[in-house]
């Protein structure tokens, strides 16, 4: 095929049918033809020269040119499409590396082979060119409901037809055992688009908590509006969900504008769901109140609340253990999942057996260091006294409260405590000299002997050692692996000491080595006070 005036209008006519058809830009269809017809002037000229093609874009004329590029001496490999400066000097005025000459060679005429390769790479250029409009139309759409058509099944995932592409309904995200047929409308939440070498891979899911919420989203004006905000959703798919709505607008009830009219609007979300039963509950800042309505429908008799380490305890009633808990544990975790905590119910009786035994052991802790006998013991846990240091270091006036206490036995009370804590300090002390600890470490401020005796038994004996310690293992922490939360024990964590404390502390033991520019702390510590500032305002 030679590229004559008969057919320079062609090139153009068919890069903008094939453009149209595939929904591309014609000039990449153009570039690819300039492309082809480049390689094919290689093959006729030499591949080792620089041919490169240029097509007009309103005449379809294709201008064949043969660039050479100008190197130093001694960096000339390839002659045919490299030459010297002095070599430069016969085409170009003042020659300098890095020029270029560039000359037109006549046209070739394309052989049968030279056509087919070229087709090729037309055809190669425009899949790339579909597959990137896909990817980007799809990526825009990602985190929203699509609407196809199943085109077969393969090994339990479904392929399904969204228009101008192919998606993926994996088999662990299609609810309970749903099955398709070919040609069944199906909807779909668009979870993750990927651009890989066979195209864009569009992962779908029916089974994700923002698939309900966009579900609720288009059933609901409030949601789509803004009016109403779903806060949190959980789901155990087919079986069981609970979502957390809160409204902006004080004359509309969330739940309510939720549920529709007779339950209009939750309906259709279930219908679509497979029968899930939902869960509508109304979202609360206080975590507390809102665990209490998360755990609907059972009722709670008490929280306690340890947000340090976010952990919730609730005590139900005896009756209500079973409801609380839920179908193999499933309104419990669905719960968790909405709060974000891990939950632990017991019952009144468990929780009053609990707090008997806590009872108990202070008692027999108070008889047995302060030589008291046990009535006098309960007085003094029956007034919230837990430990020692409480006893030891608490104002007196608090002590006089107790029944039958003056100031000569709340005197001698605390001086019997202090007694046994220094007693008890002395031989942490001993324990730690013996076990390696240096005075770097002991001398350290905010170190208590005792805390001093159980770093030094896990081999941290100098400053420098304790320096080297994260917070997390000096107060504890948890840590989240596969979506599920485990606790780390820390060094120092008996002694309730916060990451807080721990972290303030290490720094400071880096500061005292010269680790650390106490210049830097001091800004860091001013940048935090700043961002914290806004949020005490709010509070």
């Amino acid at each position: 095929m030679a590229i004559t005036s008969a057919n320079q209008l062609e090139l153009l006519q068919t890069a903008e049918a094939v453009a149209r058809e595939k929904m591309i830009d014609p000039g990449l269809v153009v570039e690819a033809m300039e492309e082809s017809l480049a390689r094919a002037a290689k093959s006729r000229y030499g591949s080792e020269m620089d041919i490169r093609v240029s097509i007009d874009r309103k005449t379809g004329r294709a201008t064949f040119t043969r660039v050479r590029t100008v190197v130093e001496d001694e960096e000339l490999e390839n002659y045919q499409a490299e030459m010297t400066v002095e070599q430069a000097k016969q085409y170009l005025e003042n020659p300098a590396v890095g020029d270029t000459f560039v000359e037109e060679v006549p046209p070739v005429e394309m052989g049968r082979i030279a056509a087919q390769s070229a087709k090729q790479v037309i055809l190669q250029k425009v899949r790339e060119a579909e597959r990137d409009r896909q990817f980007e139309e799809f990526q825009d759409r990602a985190g929203t409901i699509i609407n196809g058509v199943v085109k077969r099944e393969e090994y339990g995932n479904v392929i399904v037809d969204v228009g101008r592409g192919e998606g993926m309904l994996r088999r662990n995200e299609k609810i309970g055992r749903e099955s398709y047929r070919n040609g069944d409308r199906i909807r779909c939440y668009i979870k993750d688009v990927r651009r890989e070498t066979r195209g864009p891979q569009i992962f779908l899911s029916r089974t994700a908590p923002e698939f309900m919420a966009e579900l609720f989203k288009m059933e609901v004006p409030e949601i789509y509006d803004g009016i109403i905000e779903i806060k949190a959703v959980a789901r155990d798919p087919g079986s069981r969900a609970k979502i957390a709505v809160i409204s902006y607008d004080g004359s509309i009830d969330p739940v309510g504008a939720c549920v529709g009219m007779r339950g209009s609007r939750v309906q259709a979300v279930v219908n679509e769901l497979q029968g899930e039963k939902i869960d509508i509950i109304p979202w609360n800042e206080d975590i507390p109140t809102f665990l209490v309505n998360a755990l609907q429908p059972a009722e709670v008799s008490k929280v306690v609340l340890d947000e340090d380490a976010e952990r919730i305890e609730v005590v139900v009633p005896d009756e209500q253990l079973s409801l609380a808990i839920g179908r193999r544990g499933q309104n419990v975790r669905l719960a968790s999942q909405l709060t974000g905590l891990d939950i632990d119910i017991m019952t009144e009786e468990e929780e009053s057996a609990r707090r008997q035994k806590e009872f108990e052991e202070r008692t027999q802790l108070f008889m047995d260091t302060l030589d008291l006998d046990e009535f006098f013991a309960q007085l003094l846990v029956a007034e919230g006294f837990t430990n020692l240091e409480e006893v030891a270091y608490v104002e007196v006036d608090e002590l006089l409260v107790i029944d039958g206490v003056d100031e000569d036995t709340a005197g001698e009370l605390q001086t019997r405590a202090r007694e046994h804590l220094e007693a008890q300090a002395k031989k942490a002390l001993e324990n730690a000299r013996e076990l390696g600890a240096e005075d770097s470490l002991i001398e350290f401020d905010g170190l208590t002997p005792q805390m001093i005796e159980v770093l030094a038994k896990d081999g941290v004996k100098t400053l420098e050692d304790f320096a080297t310690c994260a917070d997390w293992e000096l107060a504890g922490g948890w840590t989240t692996i596969d979506g599920e939360r485990h606790k780390d024990d820390g060094l120092l964590e008996p002694f309730d000491m916060s990451l807080e404390e721990a972290q303030h502390l290490v720094m400071t033991a880096r500061v005292l080595l010269g680790w650390v520019d106490p210049t830097e702390l001091e800004a860091e510590a001013g940048d935090d006070e700043e961002l914290e500032s806004p949020q005490e305002e709010q509070a």
